[in-house]
């Protein structure tokens, strides 16, 4: 076996760092990191209670997660960041409105939000180094990320999205699969519905197999309202569900609805076969390919035939009144969607506002700026973030599930002259919002300067809020994960911290 020295800290799936790397060369010995990980379930479910006295507090406060993900990346300073003493072309022309929680003012389009923020902790100060549309940066442990990685989701380099390593972990711990999903995303496959053919990259499961991609699901409905979207030169008119959907709309998994000549007596006589060929397929199955494809038969199978999952999609089942608490629009039904997939078992959703009908486009606001901001953007993710909360609270369950709504950067202080106004790629400061999971009520964190330009207090980085996320989920971030060759690979880099200042 080969021998590693170094630090012998003890992860939270109970295997010290030493013997992690260890395991890494023992694959061809006949142990793999896998196998050892599954034997291993037992002790896996716990933190020792020493280990839990050297950790922060709020670890494992969070039982389920919602991530409300804005594509396209909202600004900073029409949102919860407003600087009304900066000079006009800073500033714009969007007026801040004063919320529940003291020294907090809110775009005056959030007028819903800004009589809850009381529940919530704003954090003002993250920033990093790469202004491109990097979700896999935001939301993976990957170091450095480039536009050809974010435009190329299978690109090797890549690691798992946030939901993906959850799922991943948890797996290990429970010894298998779960009998209802438990890493969804909402509401279509991420960048599916956008011109062009190239679909970007963050969500997925990367080196841990397909097997723990999210699993998507496929929105059911109309747009009722229609909007101008602009690309460059392009001014075209889409029916965008973002702005408003039919109430009739609803939310399916594409294996949840059989073809109509394949009755659930076929399914199962299918099934019986392929269980006859996995007989002679076992060398398959022992490769990392040949467990995806397993994991994904026994999925396929579960989703196919499972009542609840359908139920919990079909958000027609809810009253008009909490429907509308959330807002008629997809990110708002999403939202609700999301919160009824947590009651029937799921541990986490993800919930993208996504570009639809036209690249350029979500929280992306080159163009029209000011136009979108008002008509497109704000009025739905004020219904649909406070709506979201709100419901929790009321049912008693915001302390236990953690809301994380964030983005990949914020946007220019400066606003360029194009038609309508635009705000471009910023990384080095914008604001993300948390509630419920062990987050603190009514906090401000972090402050950027006079121009919402720089951090000047606080600064973290997007691989600490994951660090945080992880945390509040009982997951120690310093946890190792096994690539596609066994060698152990962080979670978040070891420089991460967890950011004590949003804890309860």
């Amino acid at each position: 076996m080969l021998r590693m020295l170094s630090s012998p800290r003890r992860l939270c799936n109970g295997l010290t760092r030493r013997e992690l790397m260890e395991v890494g060369g023992t694959g061809l010995l006949g142990l793999s990191l896998p196998q050892l990980l599954q034997a291993d379930a037992a002790r896996a479910a716990e933190v020792s209670t020493i280990q839990q006295s050297a950790l922060p507090d709020g670890f494992g406060s969070a039982k389920r997660c919602i991530i409300l993900f804005l594509y396209g990346s909202p600004s900073q300073m029409e949102t919860v960041d407003m600087k009304p003493n900066a000079p006009l072309e800073i500033r714009g022309t969007l007026r801040p409105i004063p919320s529940v929680l003291p020294g907090l003012d809110v775009c005056e389009h959030l007028p819903n939000m800004a009589r809850m923020m009381d529940r919530t902790t704003v954090l003002r100060s993250v920033h990093h180094e790469y202004p491109i549309h990097g979700v896999a940066h935001a939301m993976t442990g990957v170091p450095t990320i480039d536009v050809n990685m974010e435009l190329s989701p299978n690109d090797p380099k890549h690691h798992p999205y946030f939901g993906s390593a959850v799922e991943y972990i948890e797996r290990q711990r429970r010894g298998g699969m779960a009998a209802f999903p438990q890493n969804v995303a909402l509401p279509f496959p991420f960048s599916s519905q956008r011109t062009g053919e190239v679909f970007r990259a963050g969500p997925y499961a990367a080196y841990l197999g397909s097997a723990y991609n999210p699993v998507w699901t496929e929105f059911e409905g109309q747009a009722d309202r229609s909007v101008y979207k602009t690309l460059r030169d392009m001014n075209v008119e889409v029916f965008d569900p973002y702005v408003g959907c039919k109430k009739d709309s609803y939310f399916r998994m594409a294996s949840t609805s059989l073809p109509n000549e394949l009755t659930l007596d076929r399914l199962d006589r299918r099934r019986s076969l392929l269980q006859q060929l996995d007989v002679n397929r076992r060398d398959l199955d022992l490769s990392l390919s040949g467990k995806s494809l397993s994991s994904f038969q026994q999925m396929a199978h579960s989703l196919i035939q499972s009542q609840s999952v359908a139920s919990a999609l079909d958000v027609r089942q809810e009253s008009l009144e909490t429907r509308e608490l959330y807002g008629m629009t997809l990110f708002g039904q999403s939202c609700l969607t999301a919160r009824r997939m947590l009651d029937a078992g799921t541990r986490l959703v993800s919930v993208f506002w996504d570009e639809y009908g036209l690249a350029g486009d979500a929280w992306d606001t080159h163009w029209n700026h000011y136009p979108r901001m008002v008509d497109q953007l704000l009025p739905g993710l004020d219904k649909a973030f406070s709506g979201l909360v709100l419901d929790l609270d009321r049912r008693g369950q915001l302390d236990d599930t953690l809301v994380v709504c964030i983005s990949e950067h914020g946007r220019t202080p400066k606003i360029s002259s194009v038609g309508g106004g635009g705000r471009d790629h910023w990384s080095q400061a914008y604001s993300v919002l948390f509630a419920g999971g062990g987050i603190a009520r009514g906090r401000v964190v972090g402050a950027t300067d006079k121009h919402a330009g720089e951090v000047v207090s606080n600064p973290v980085g997007p691989k600490d809020i994951l660090a945080t996320m992880y945390h509040l989920l009982g997951i120690d971030p310093h946890t190792f994960l096994p690539d596609k060759t066994g060698r152990p690979i962080p979670l978040v880099p070891e420089s991460s911290r967890v950011i004590t200042e949003l804890l309860a």
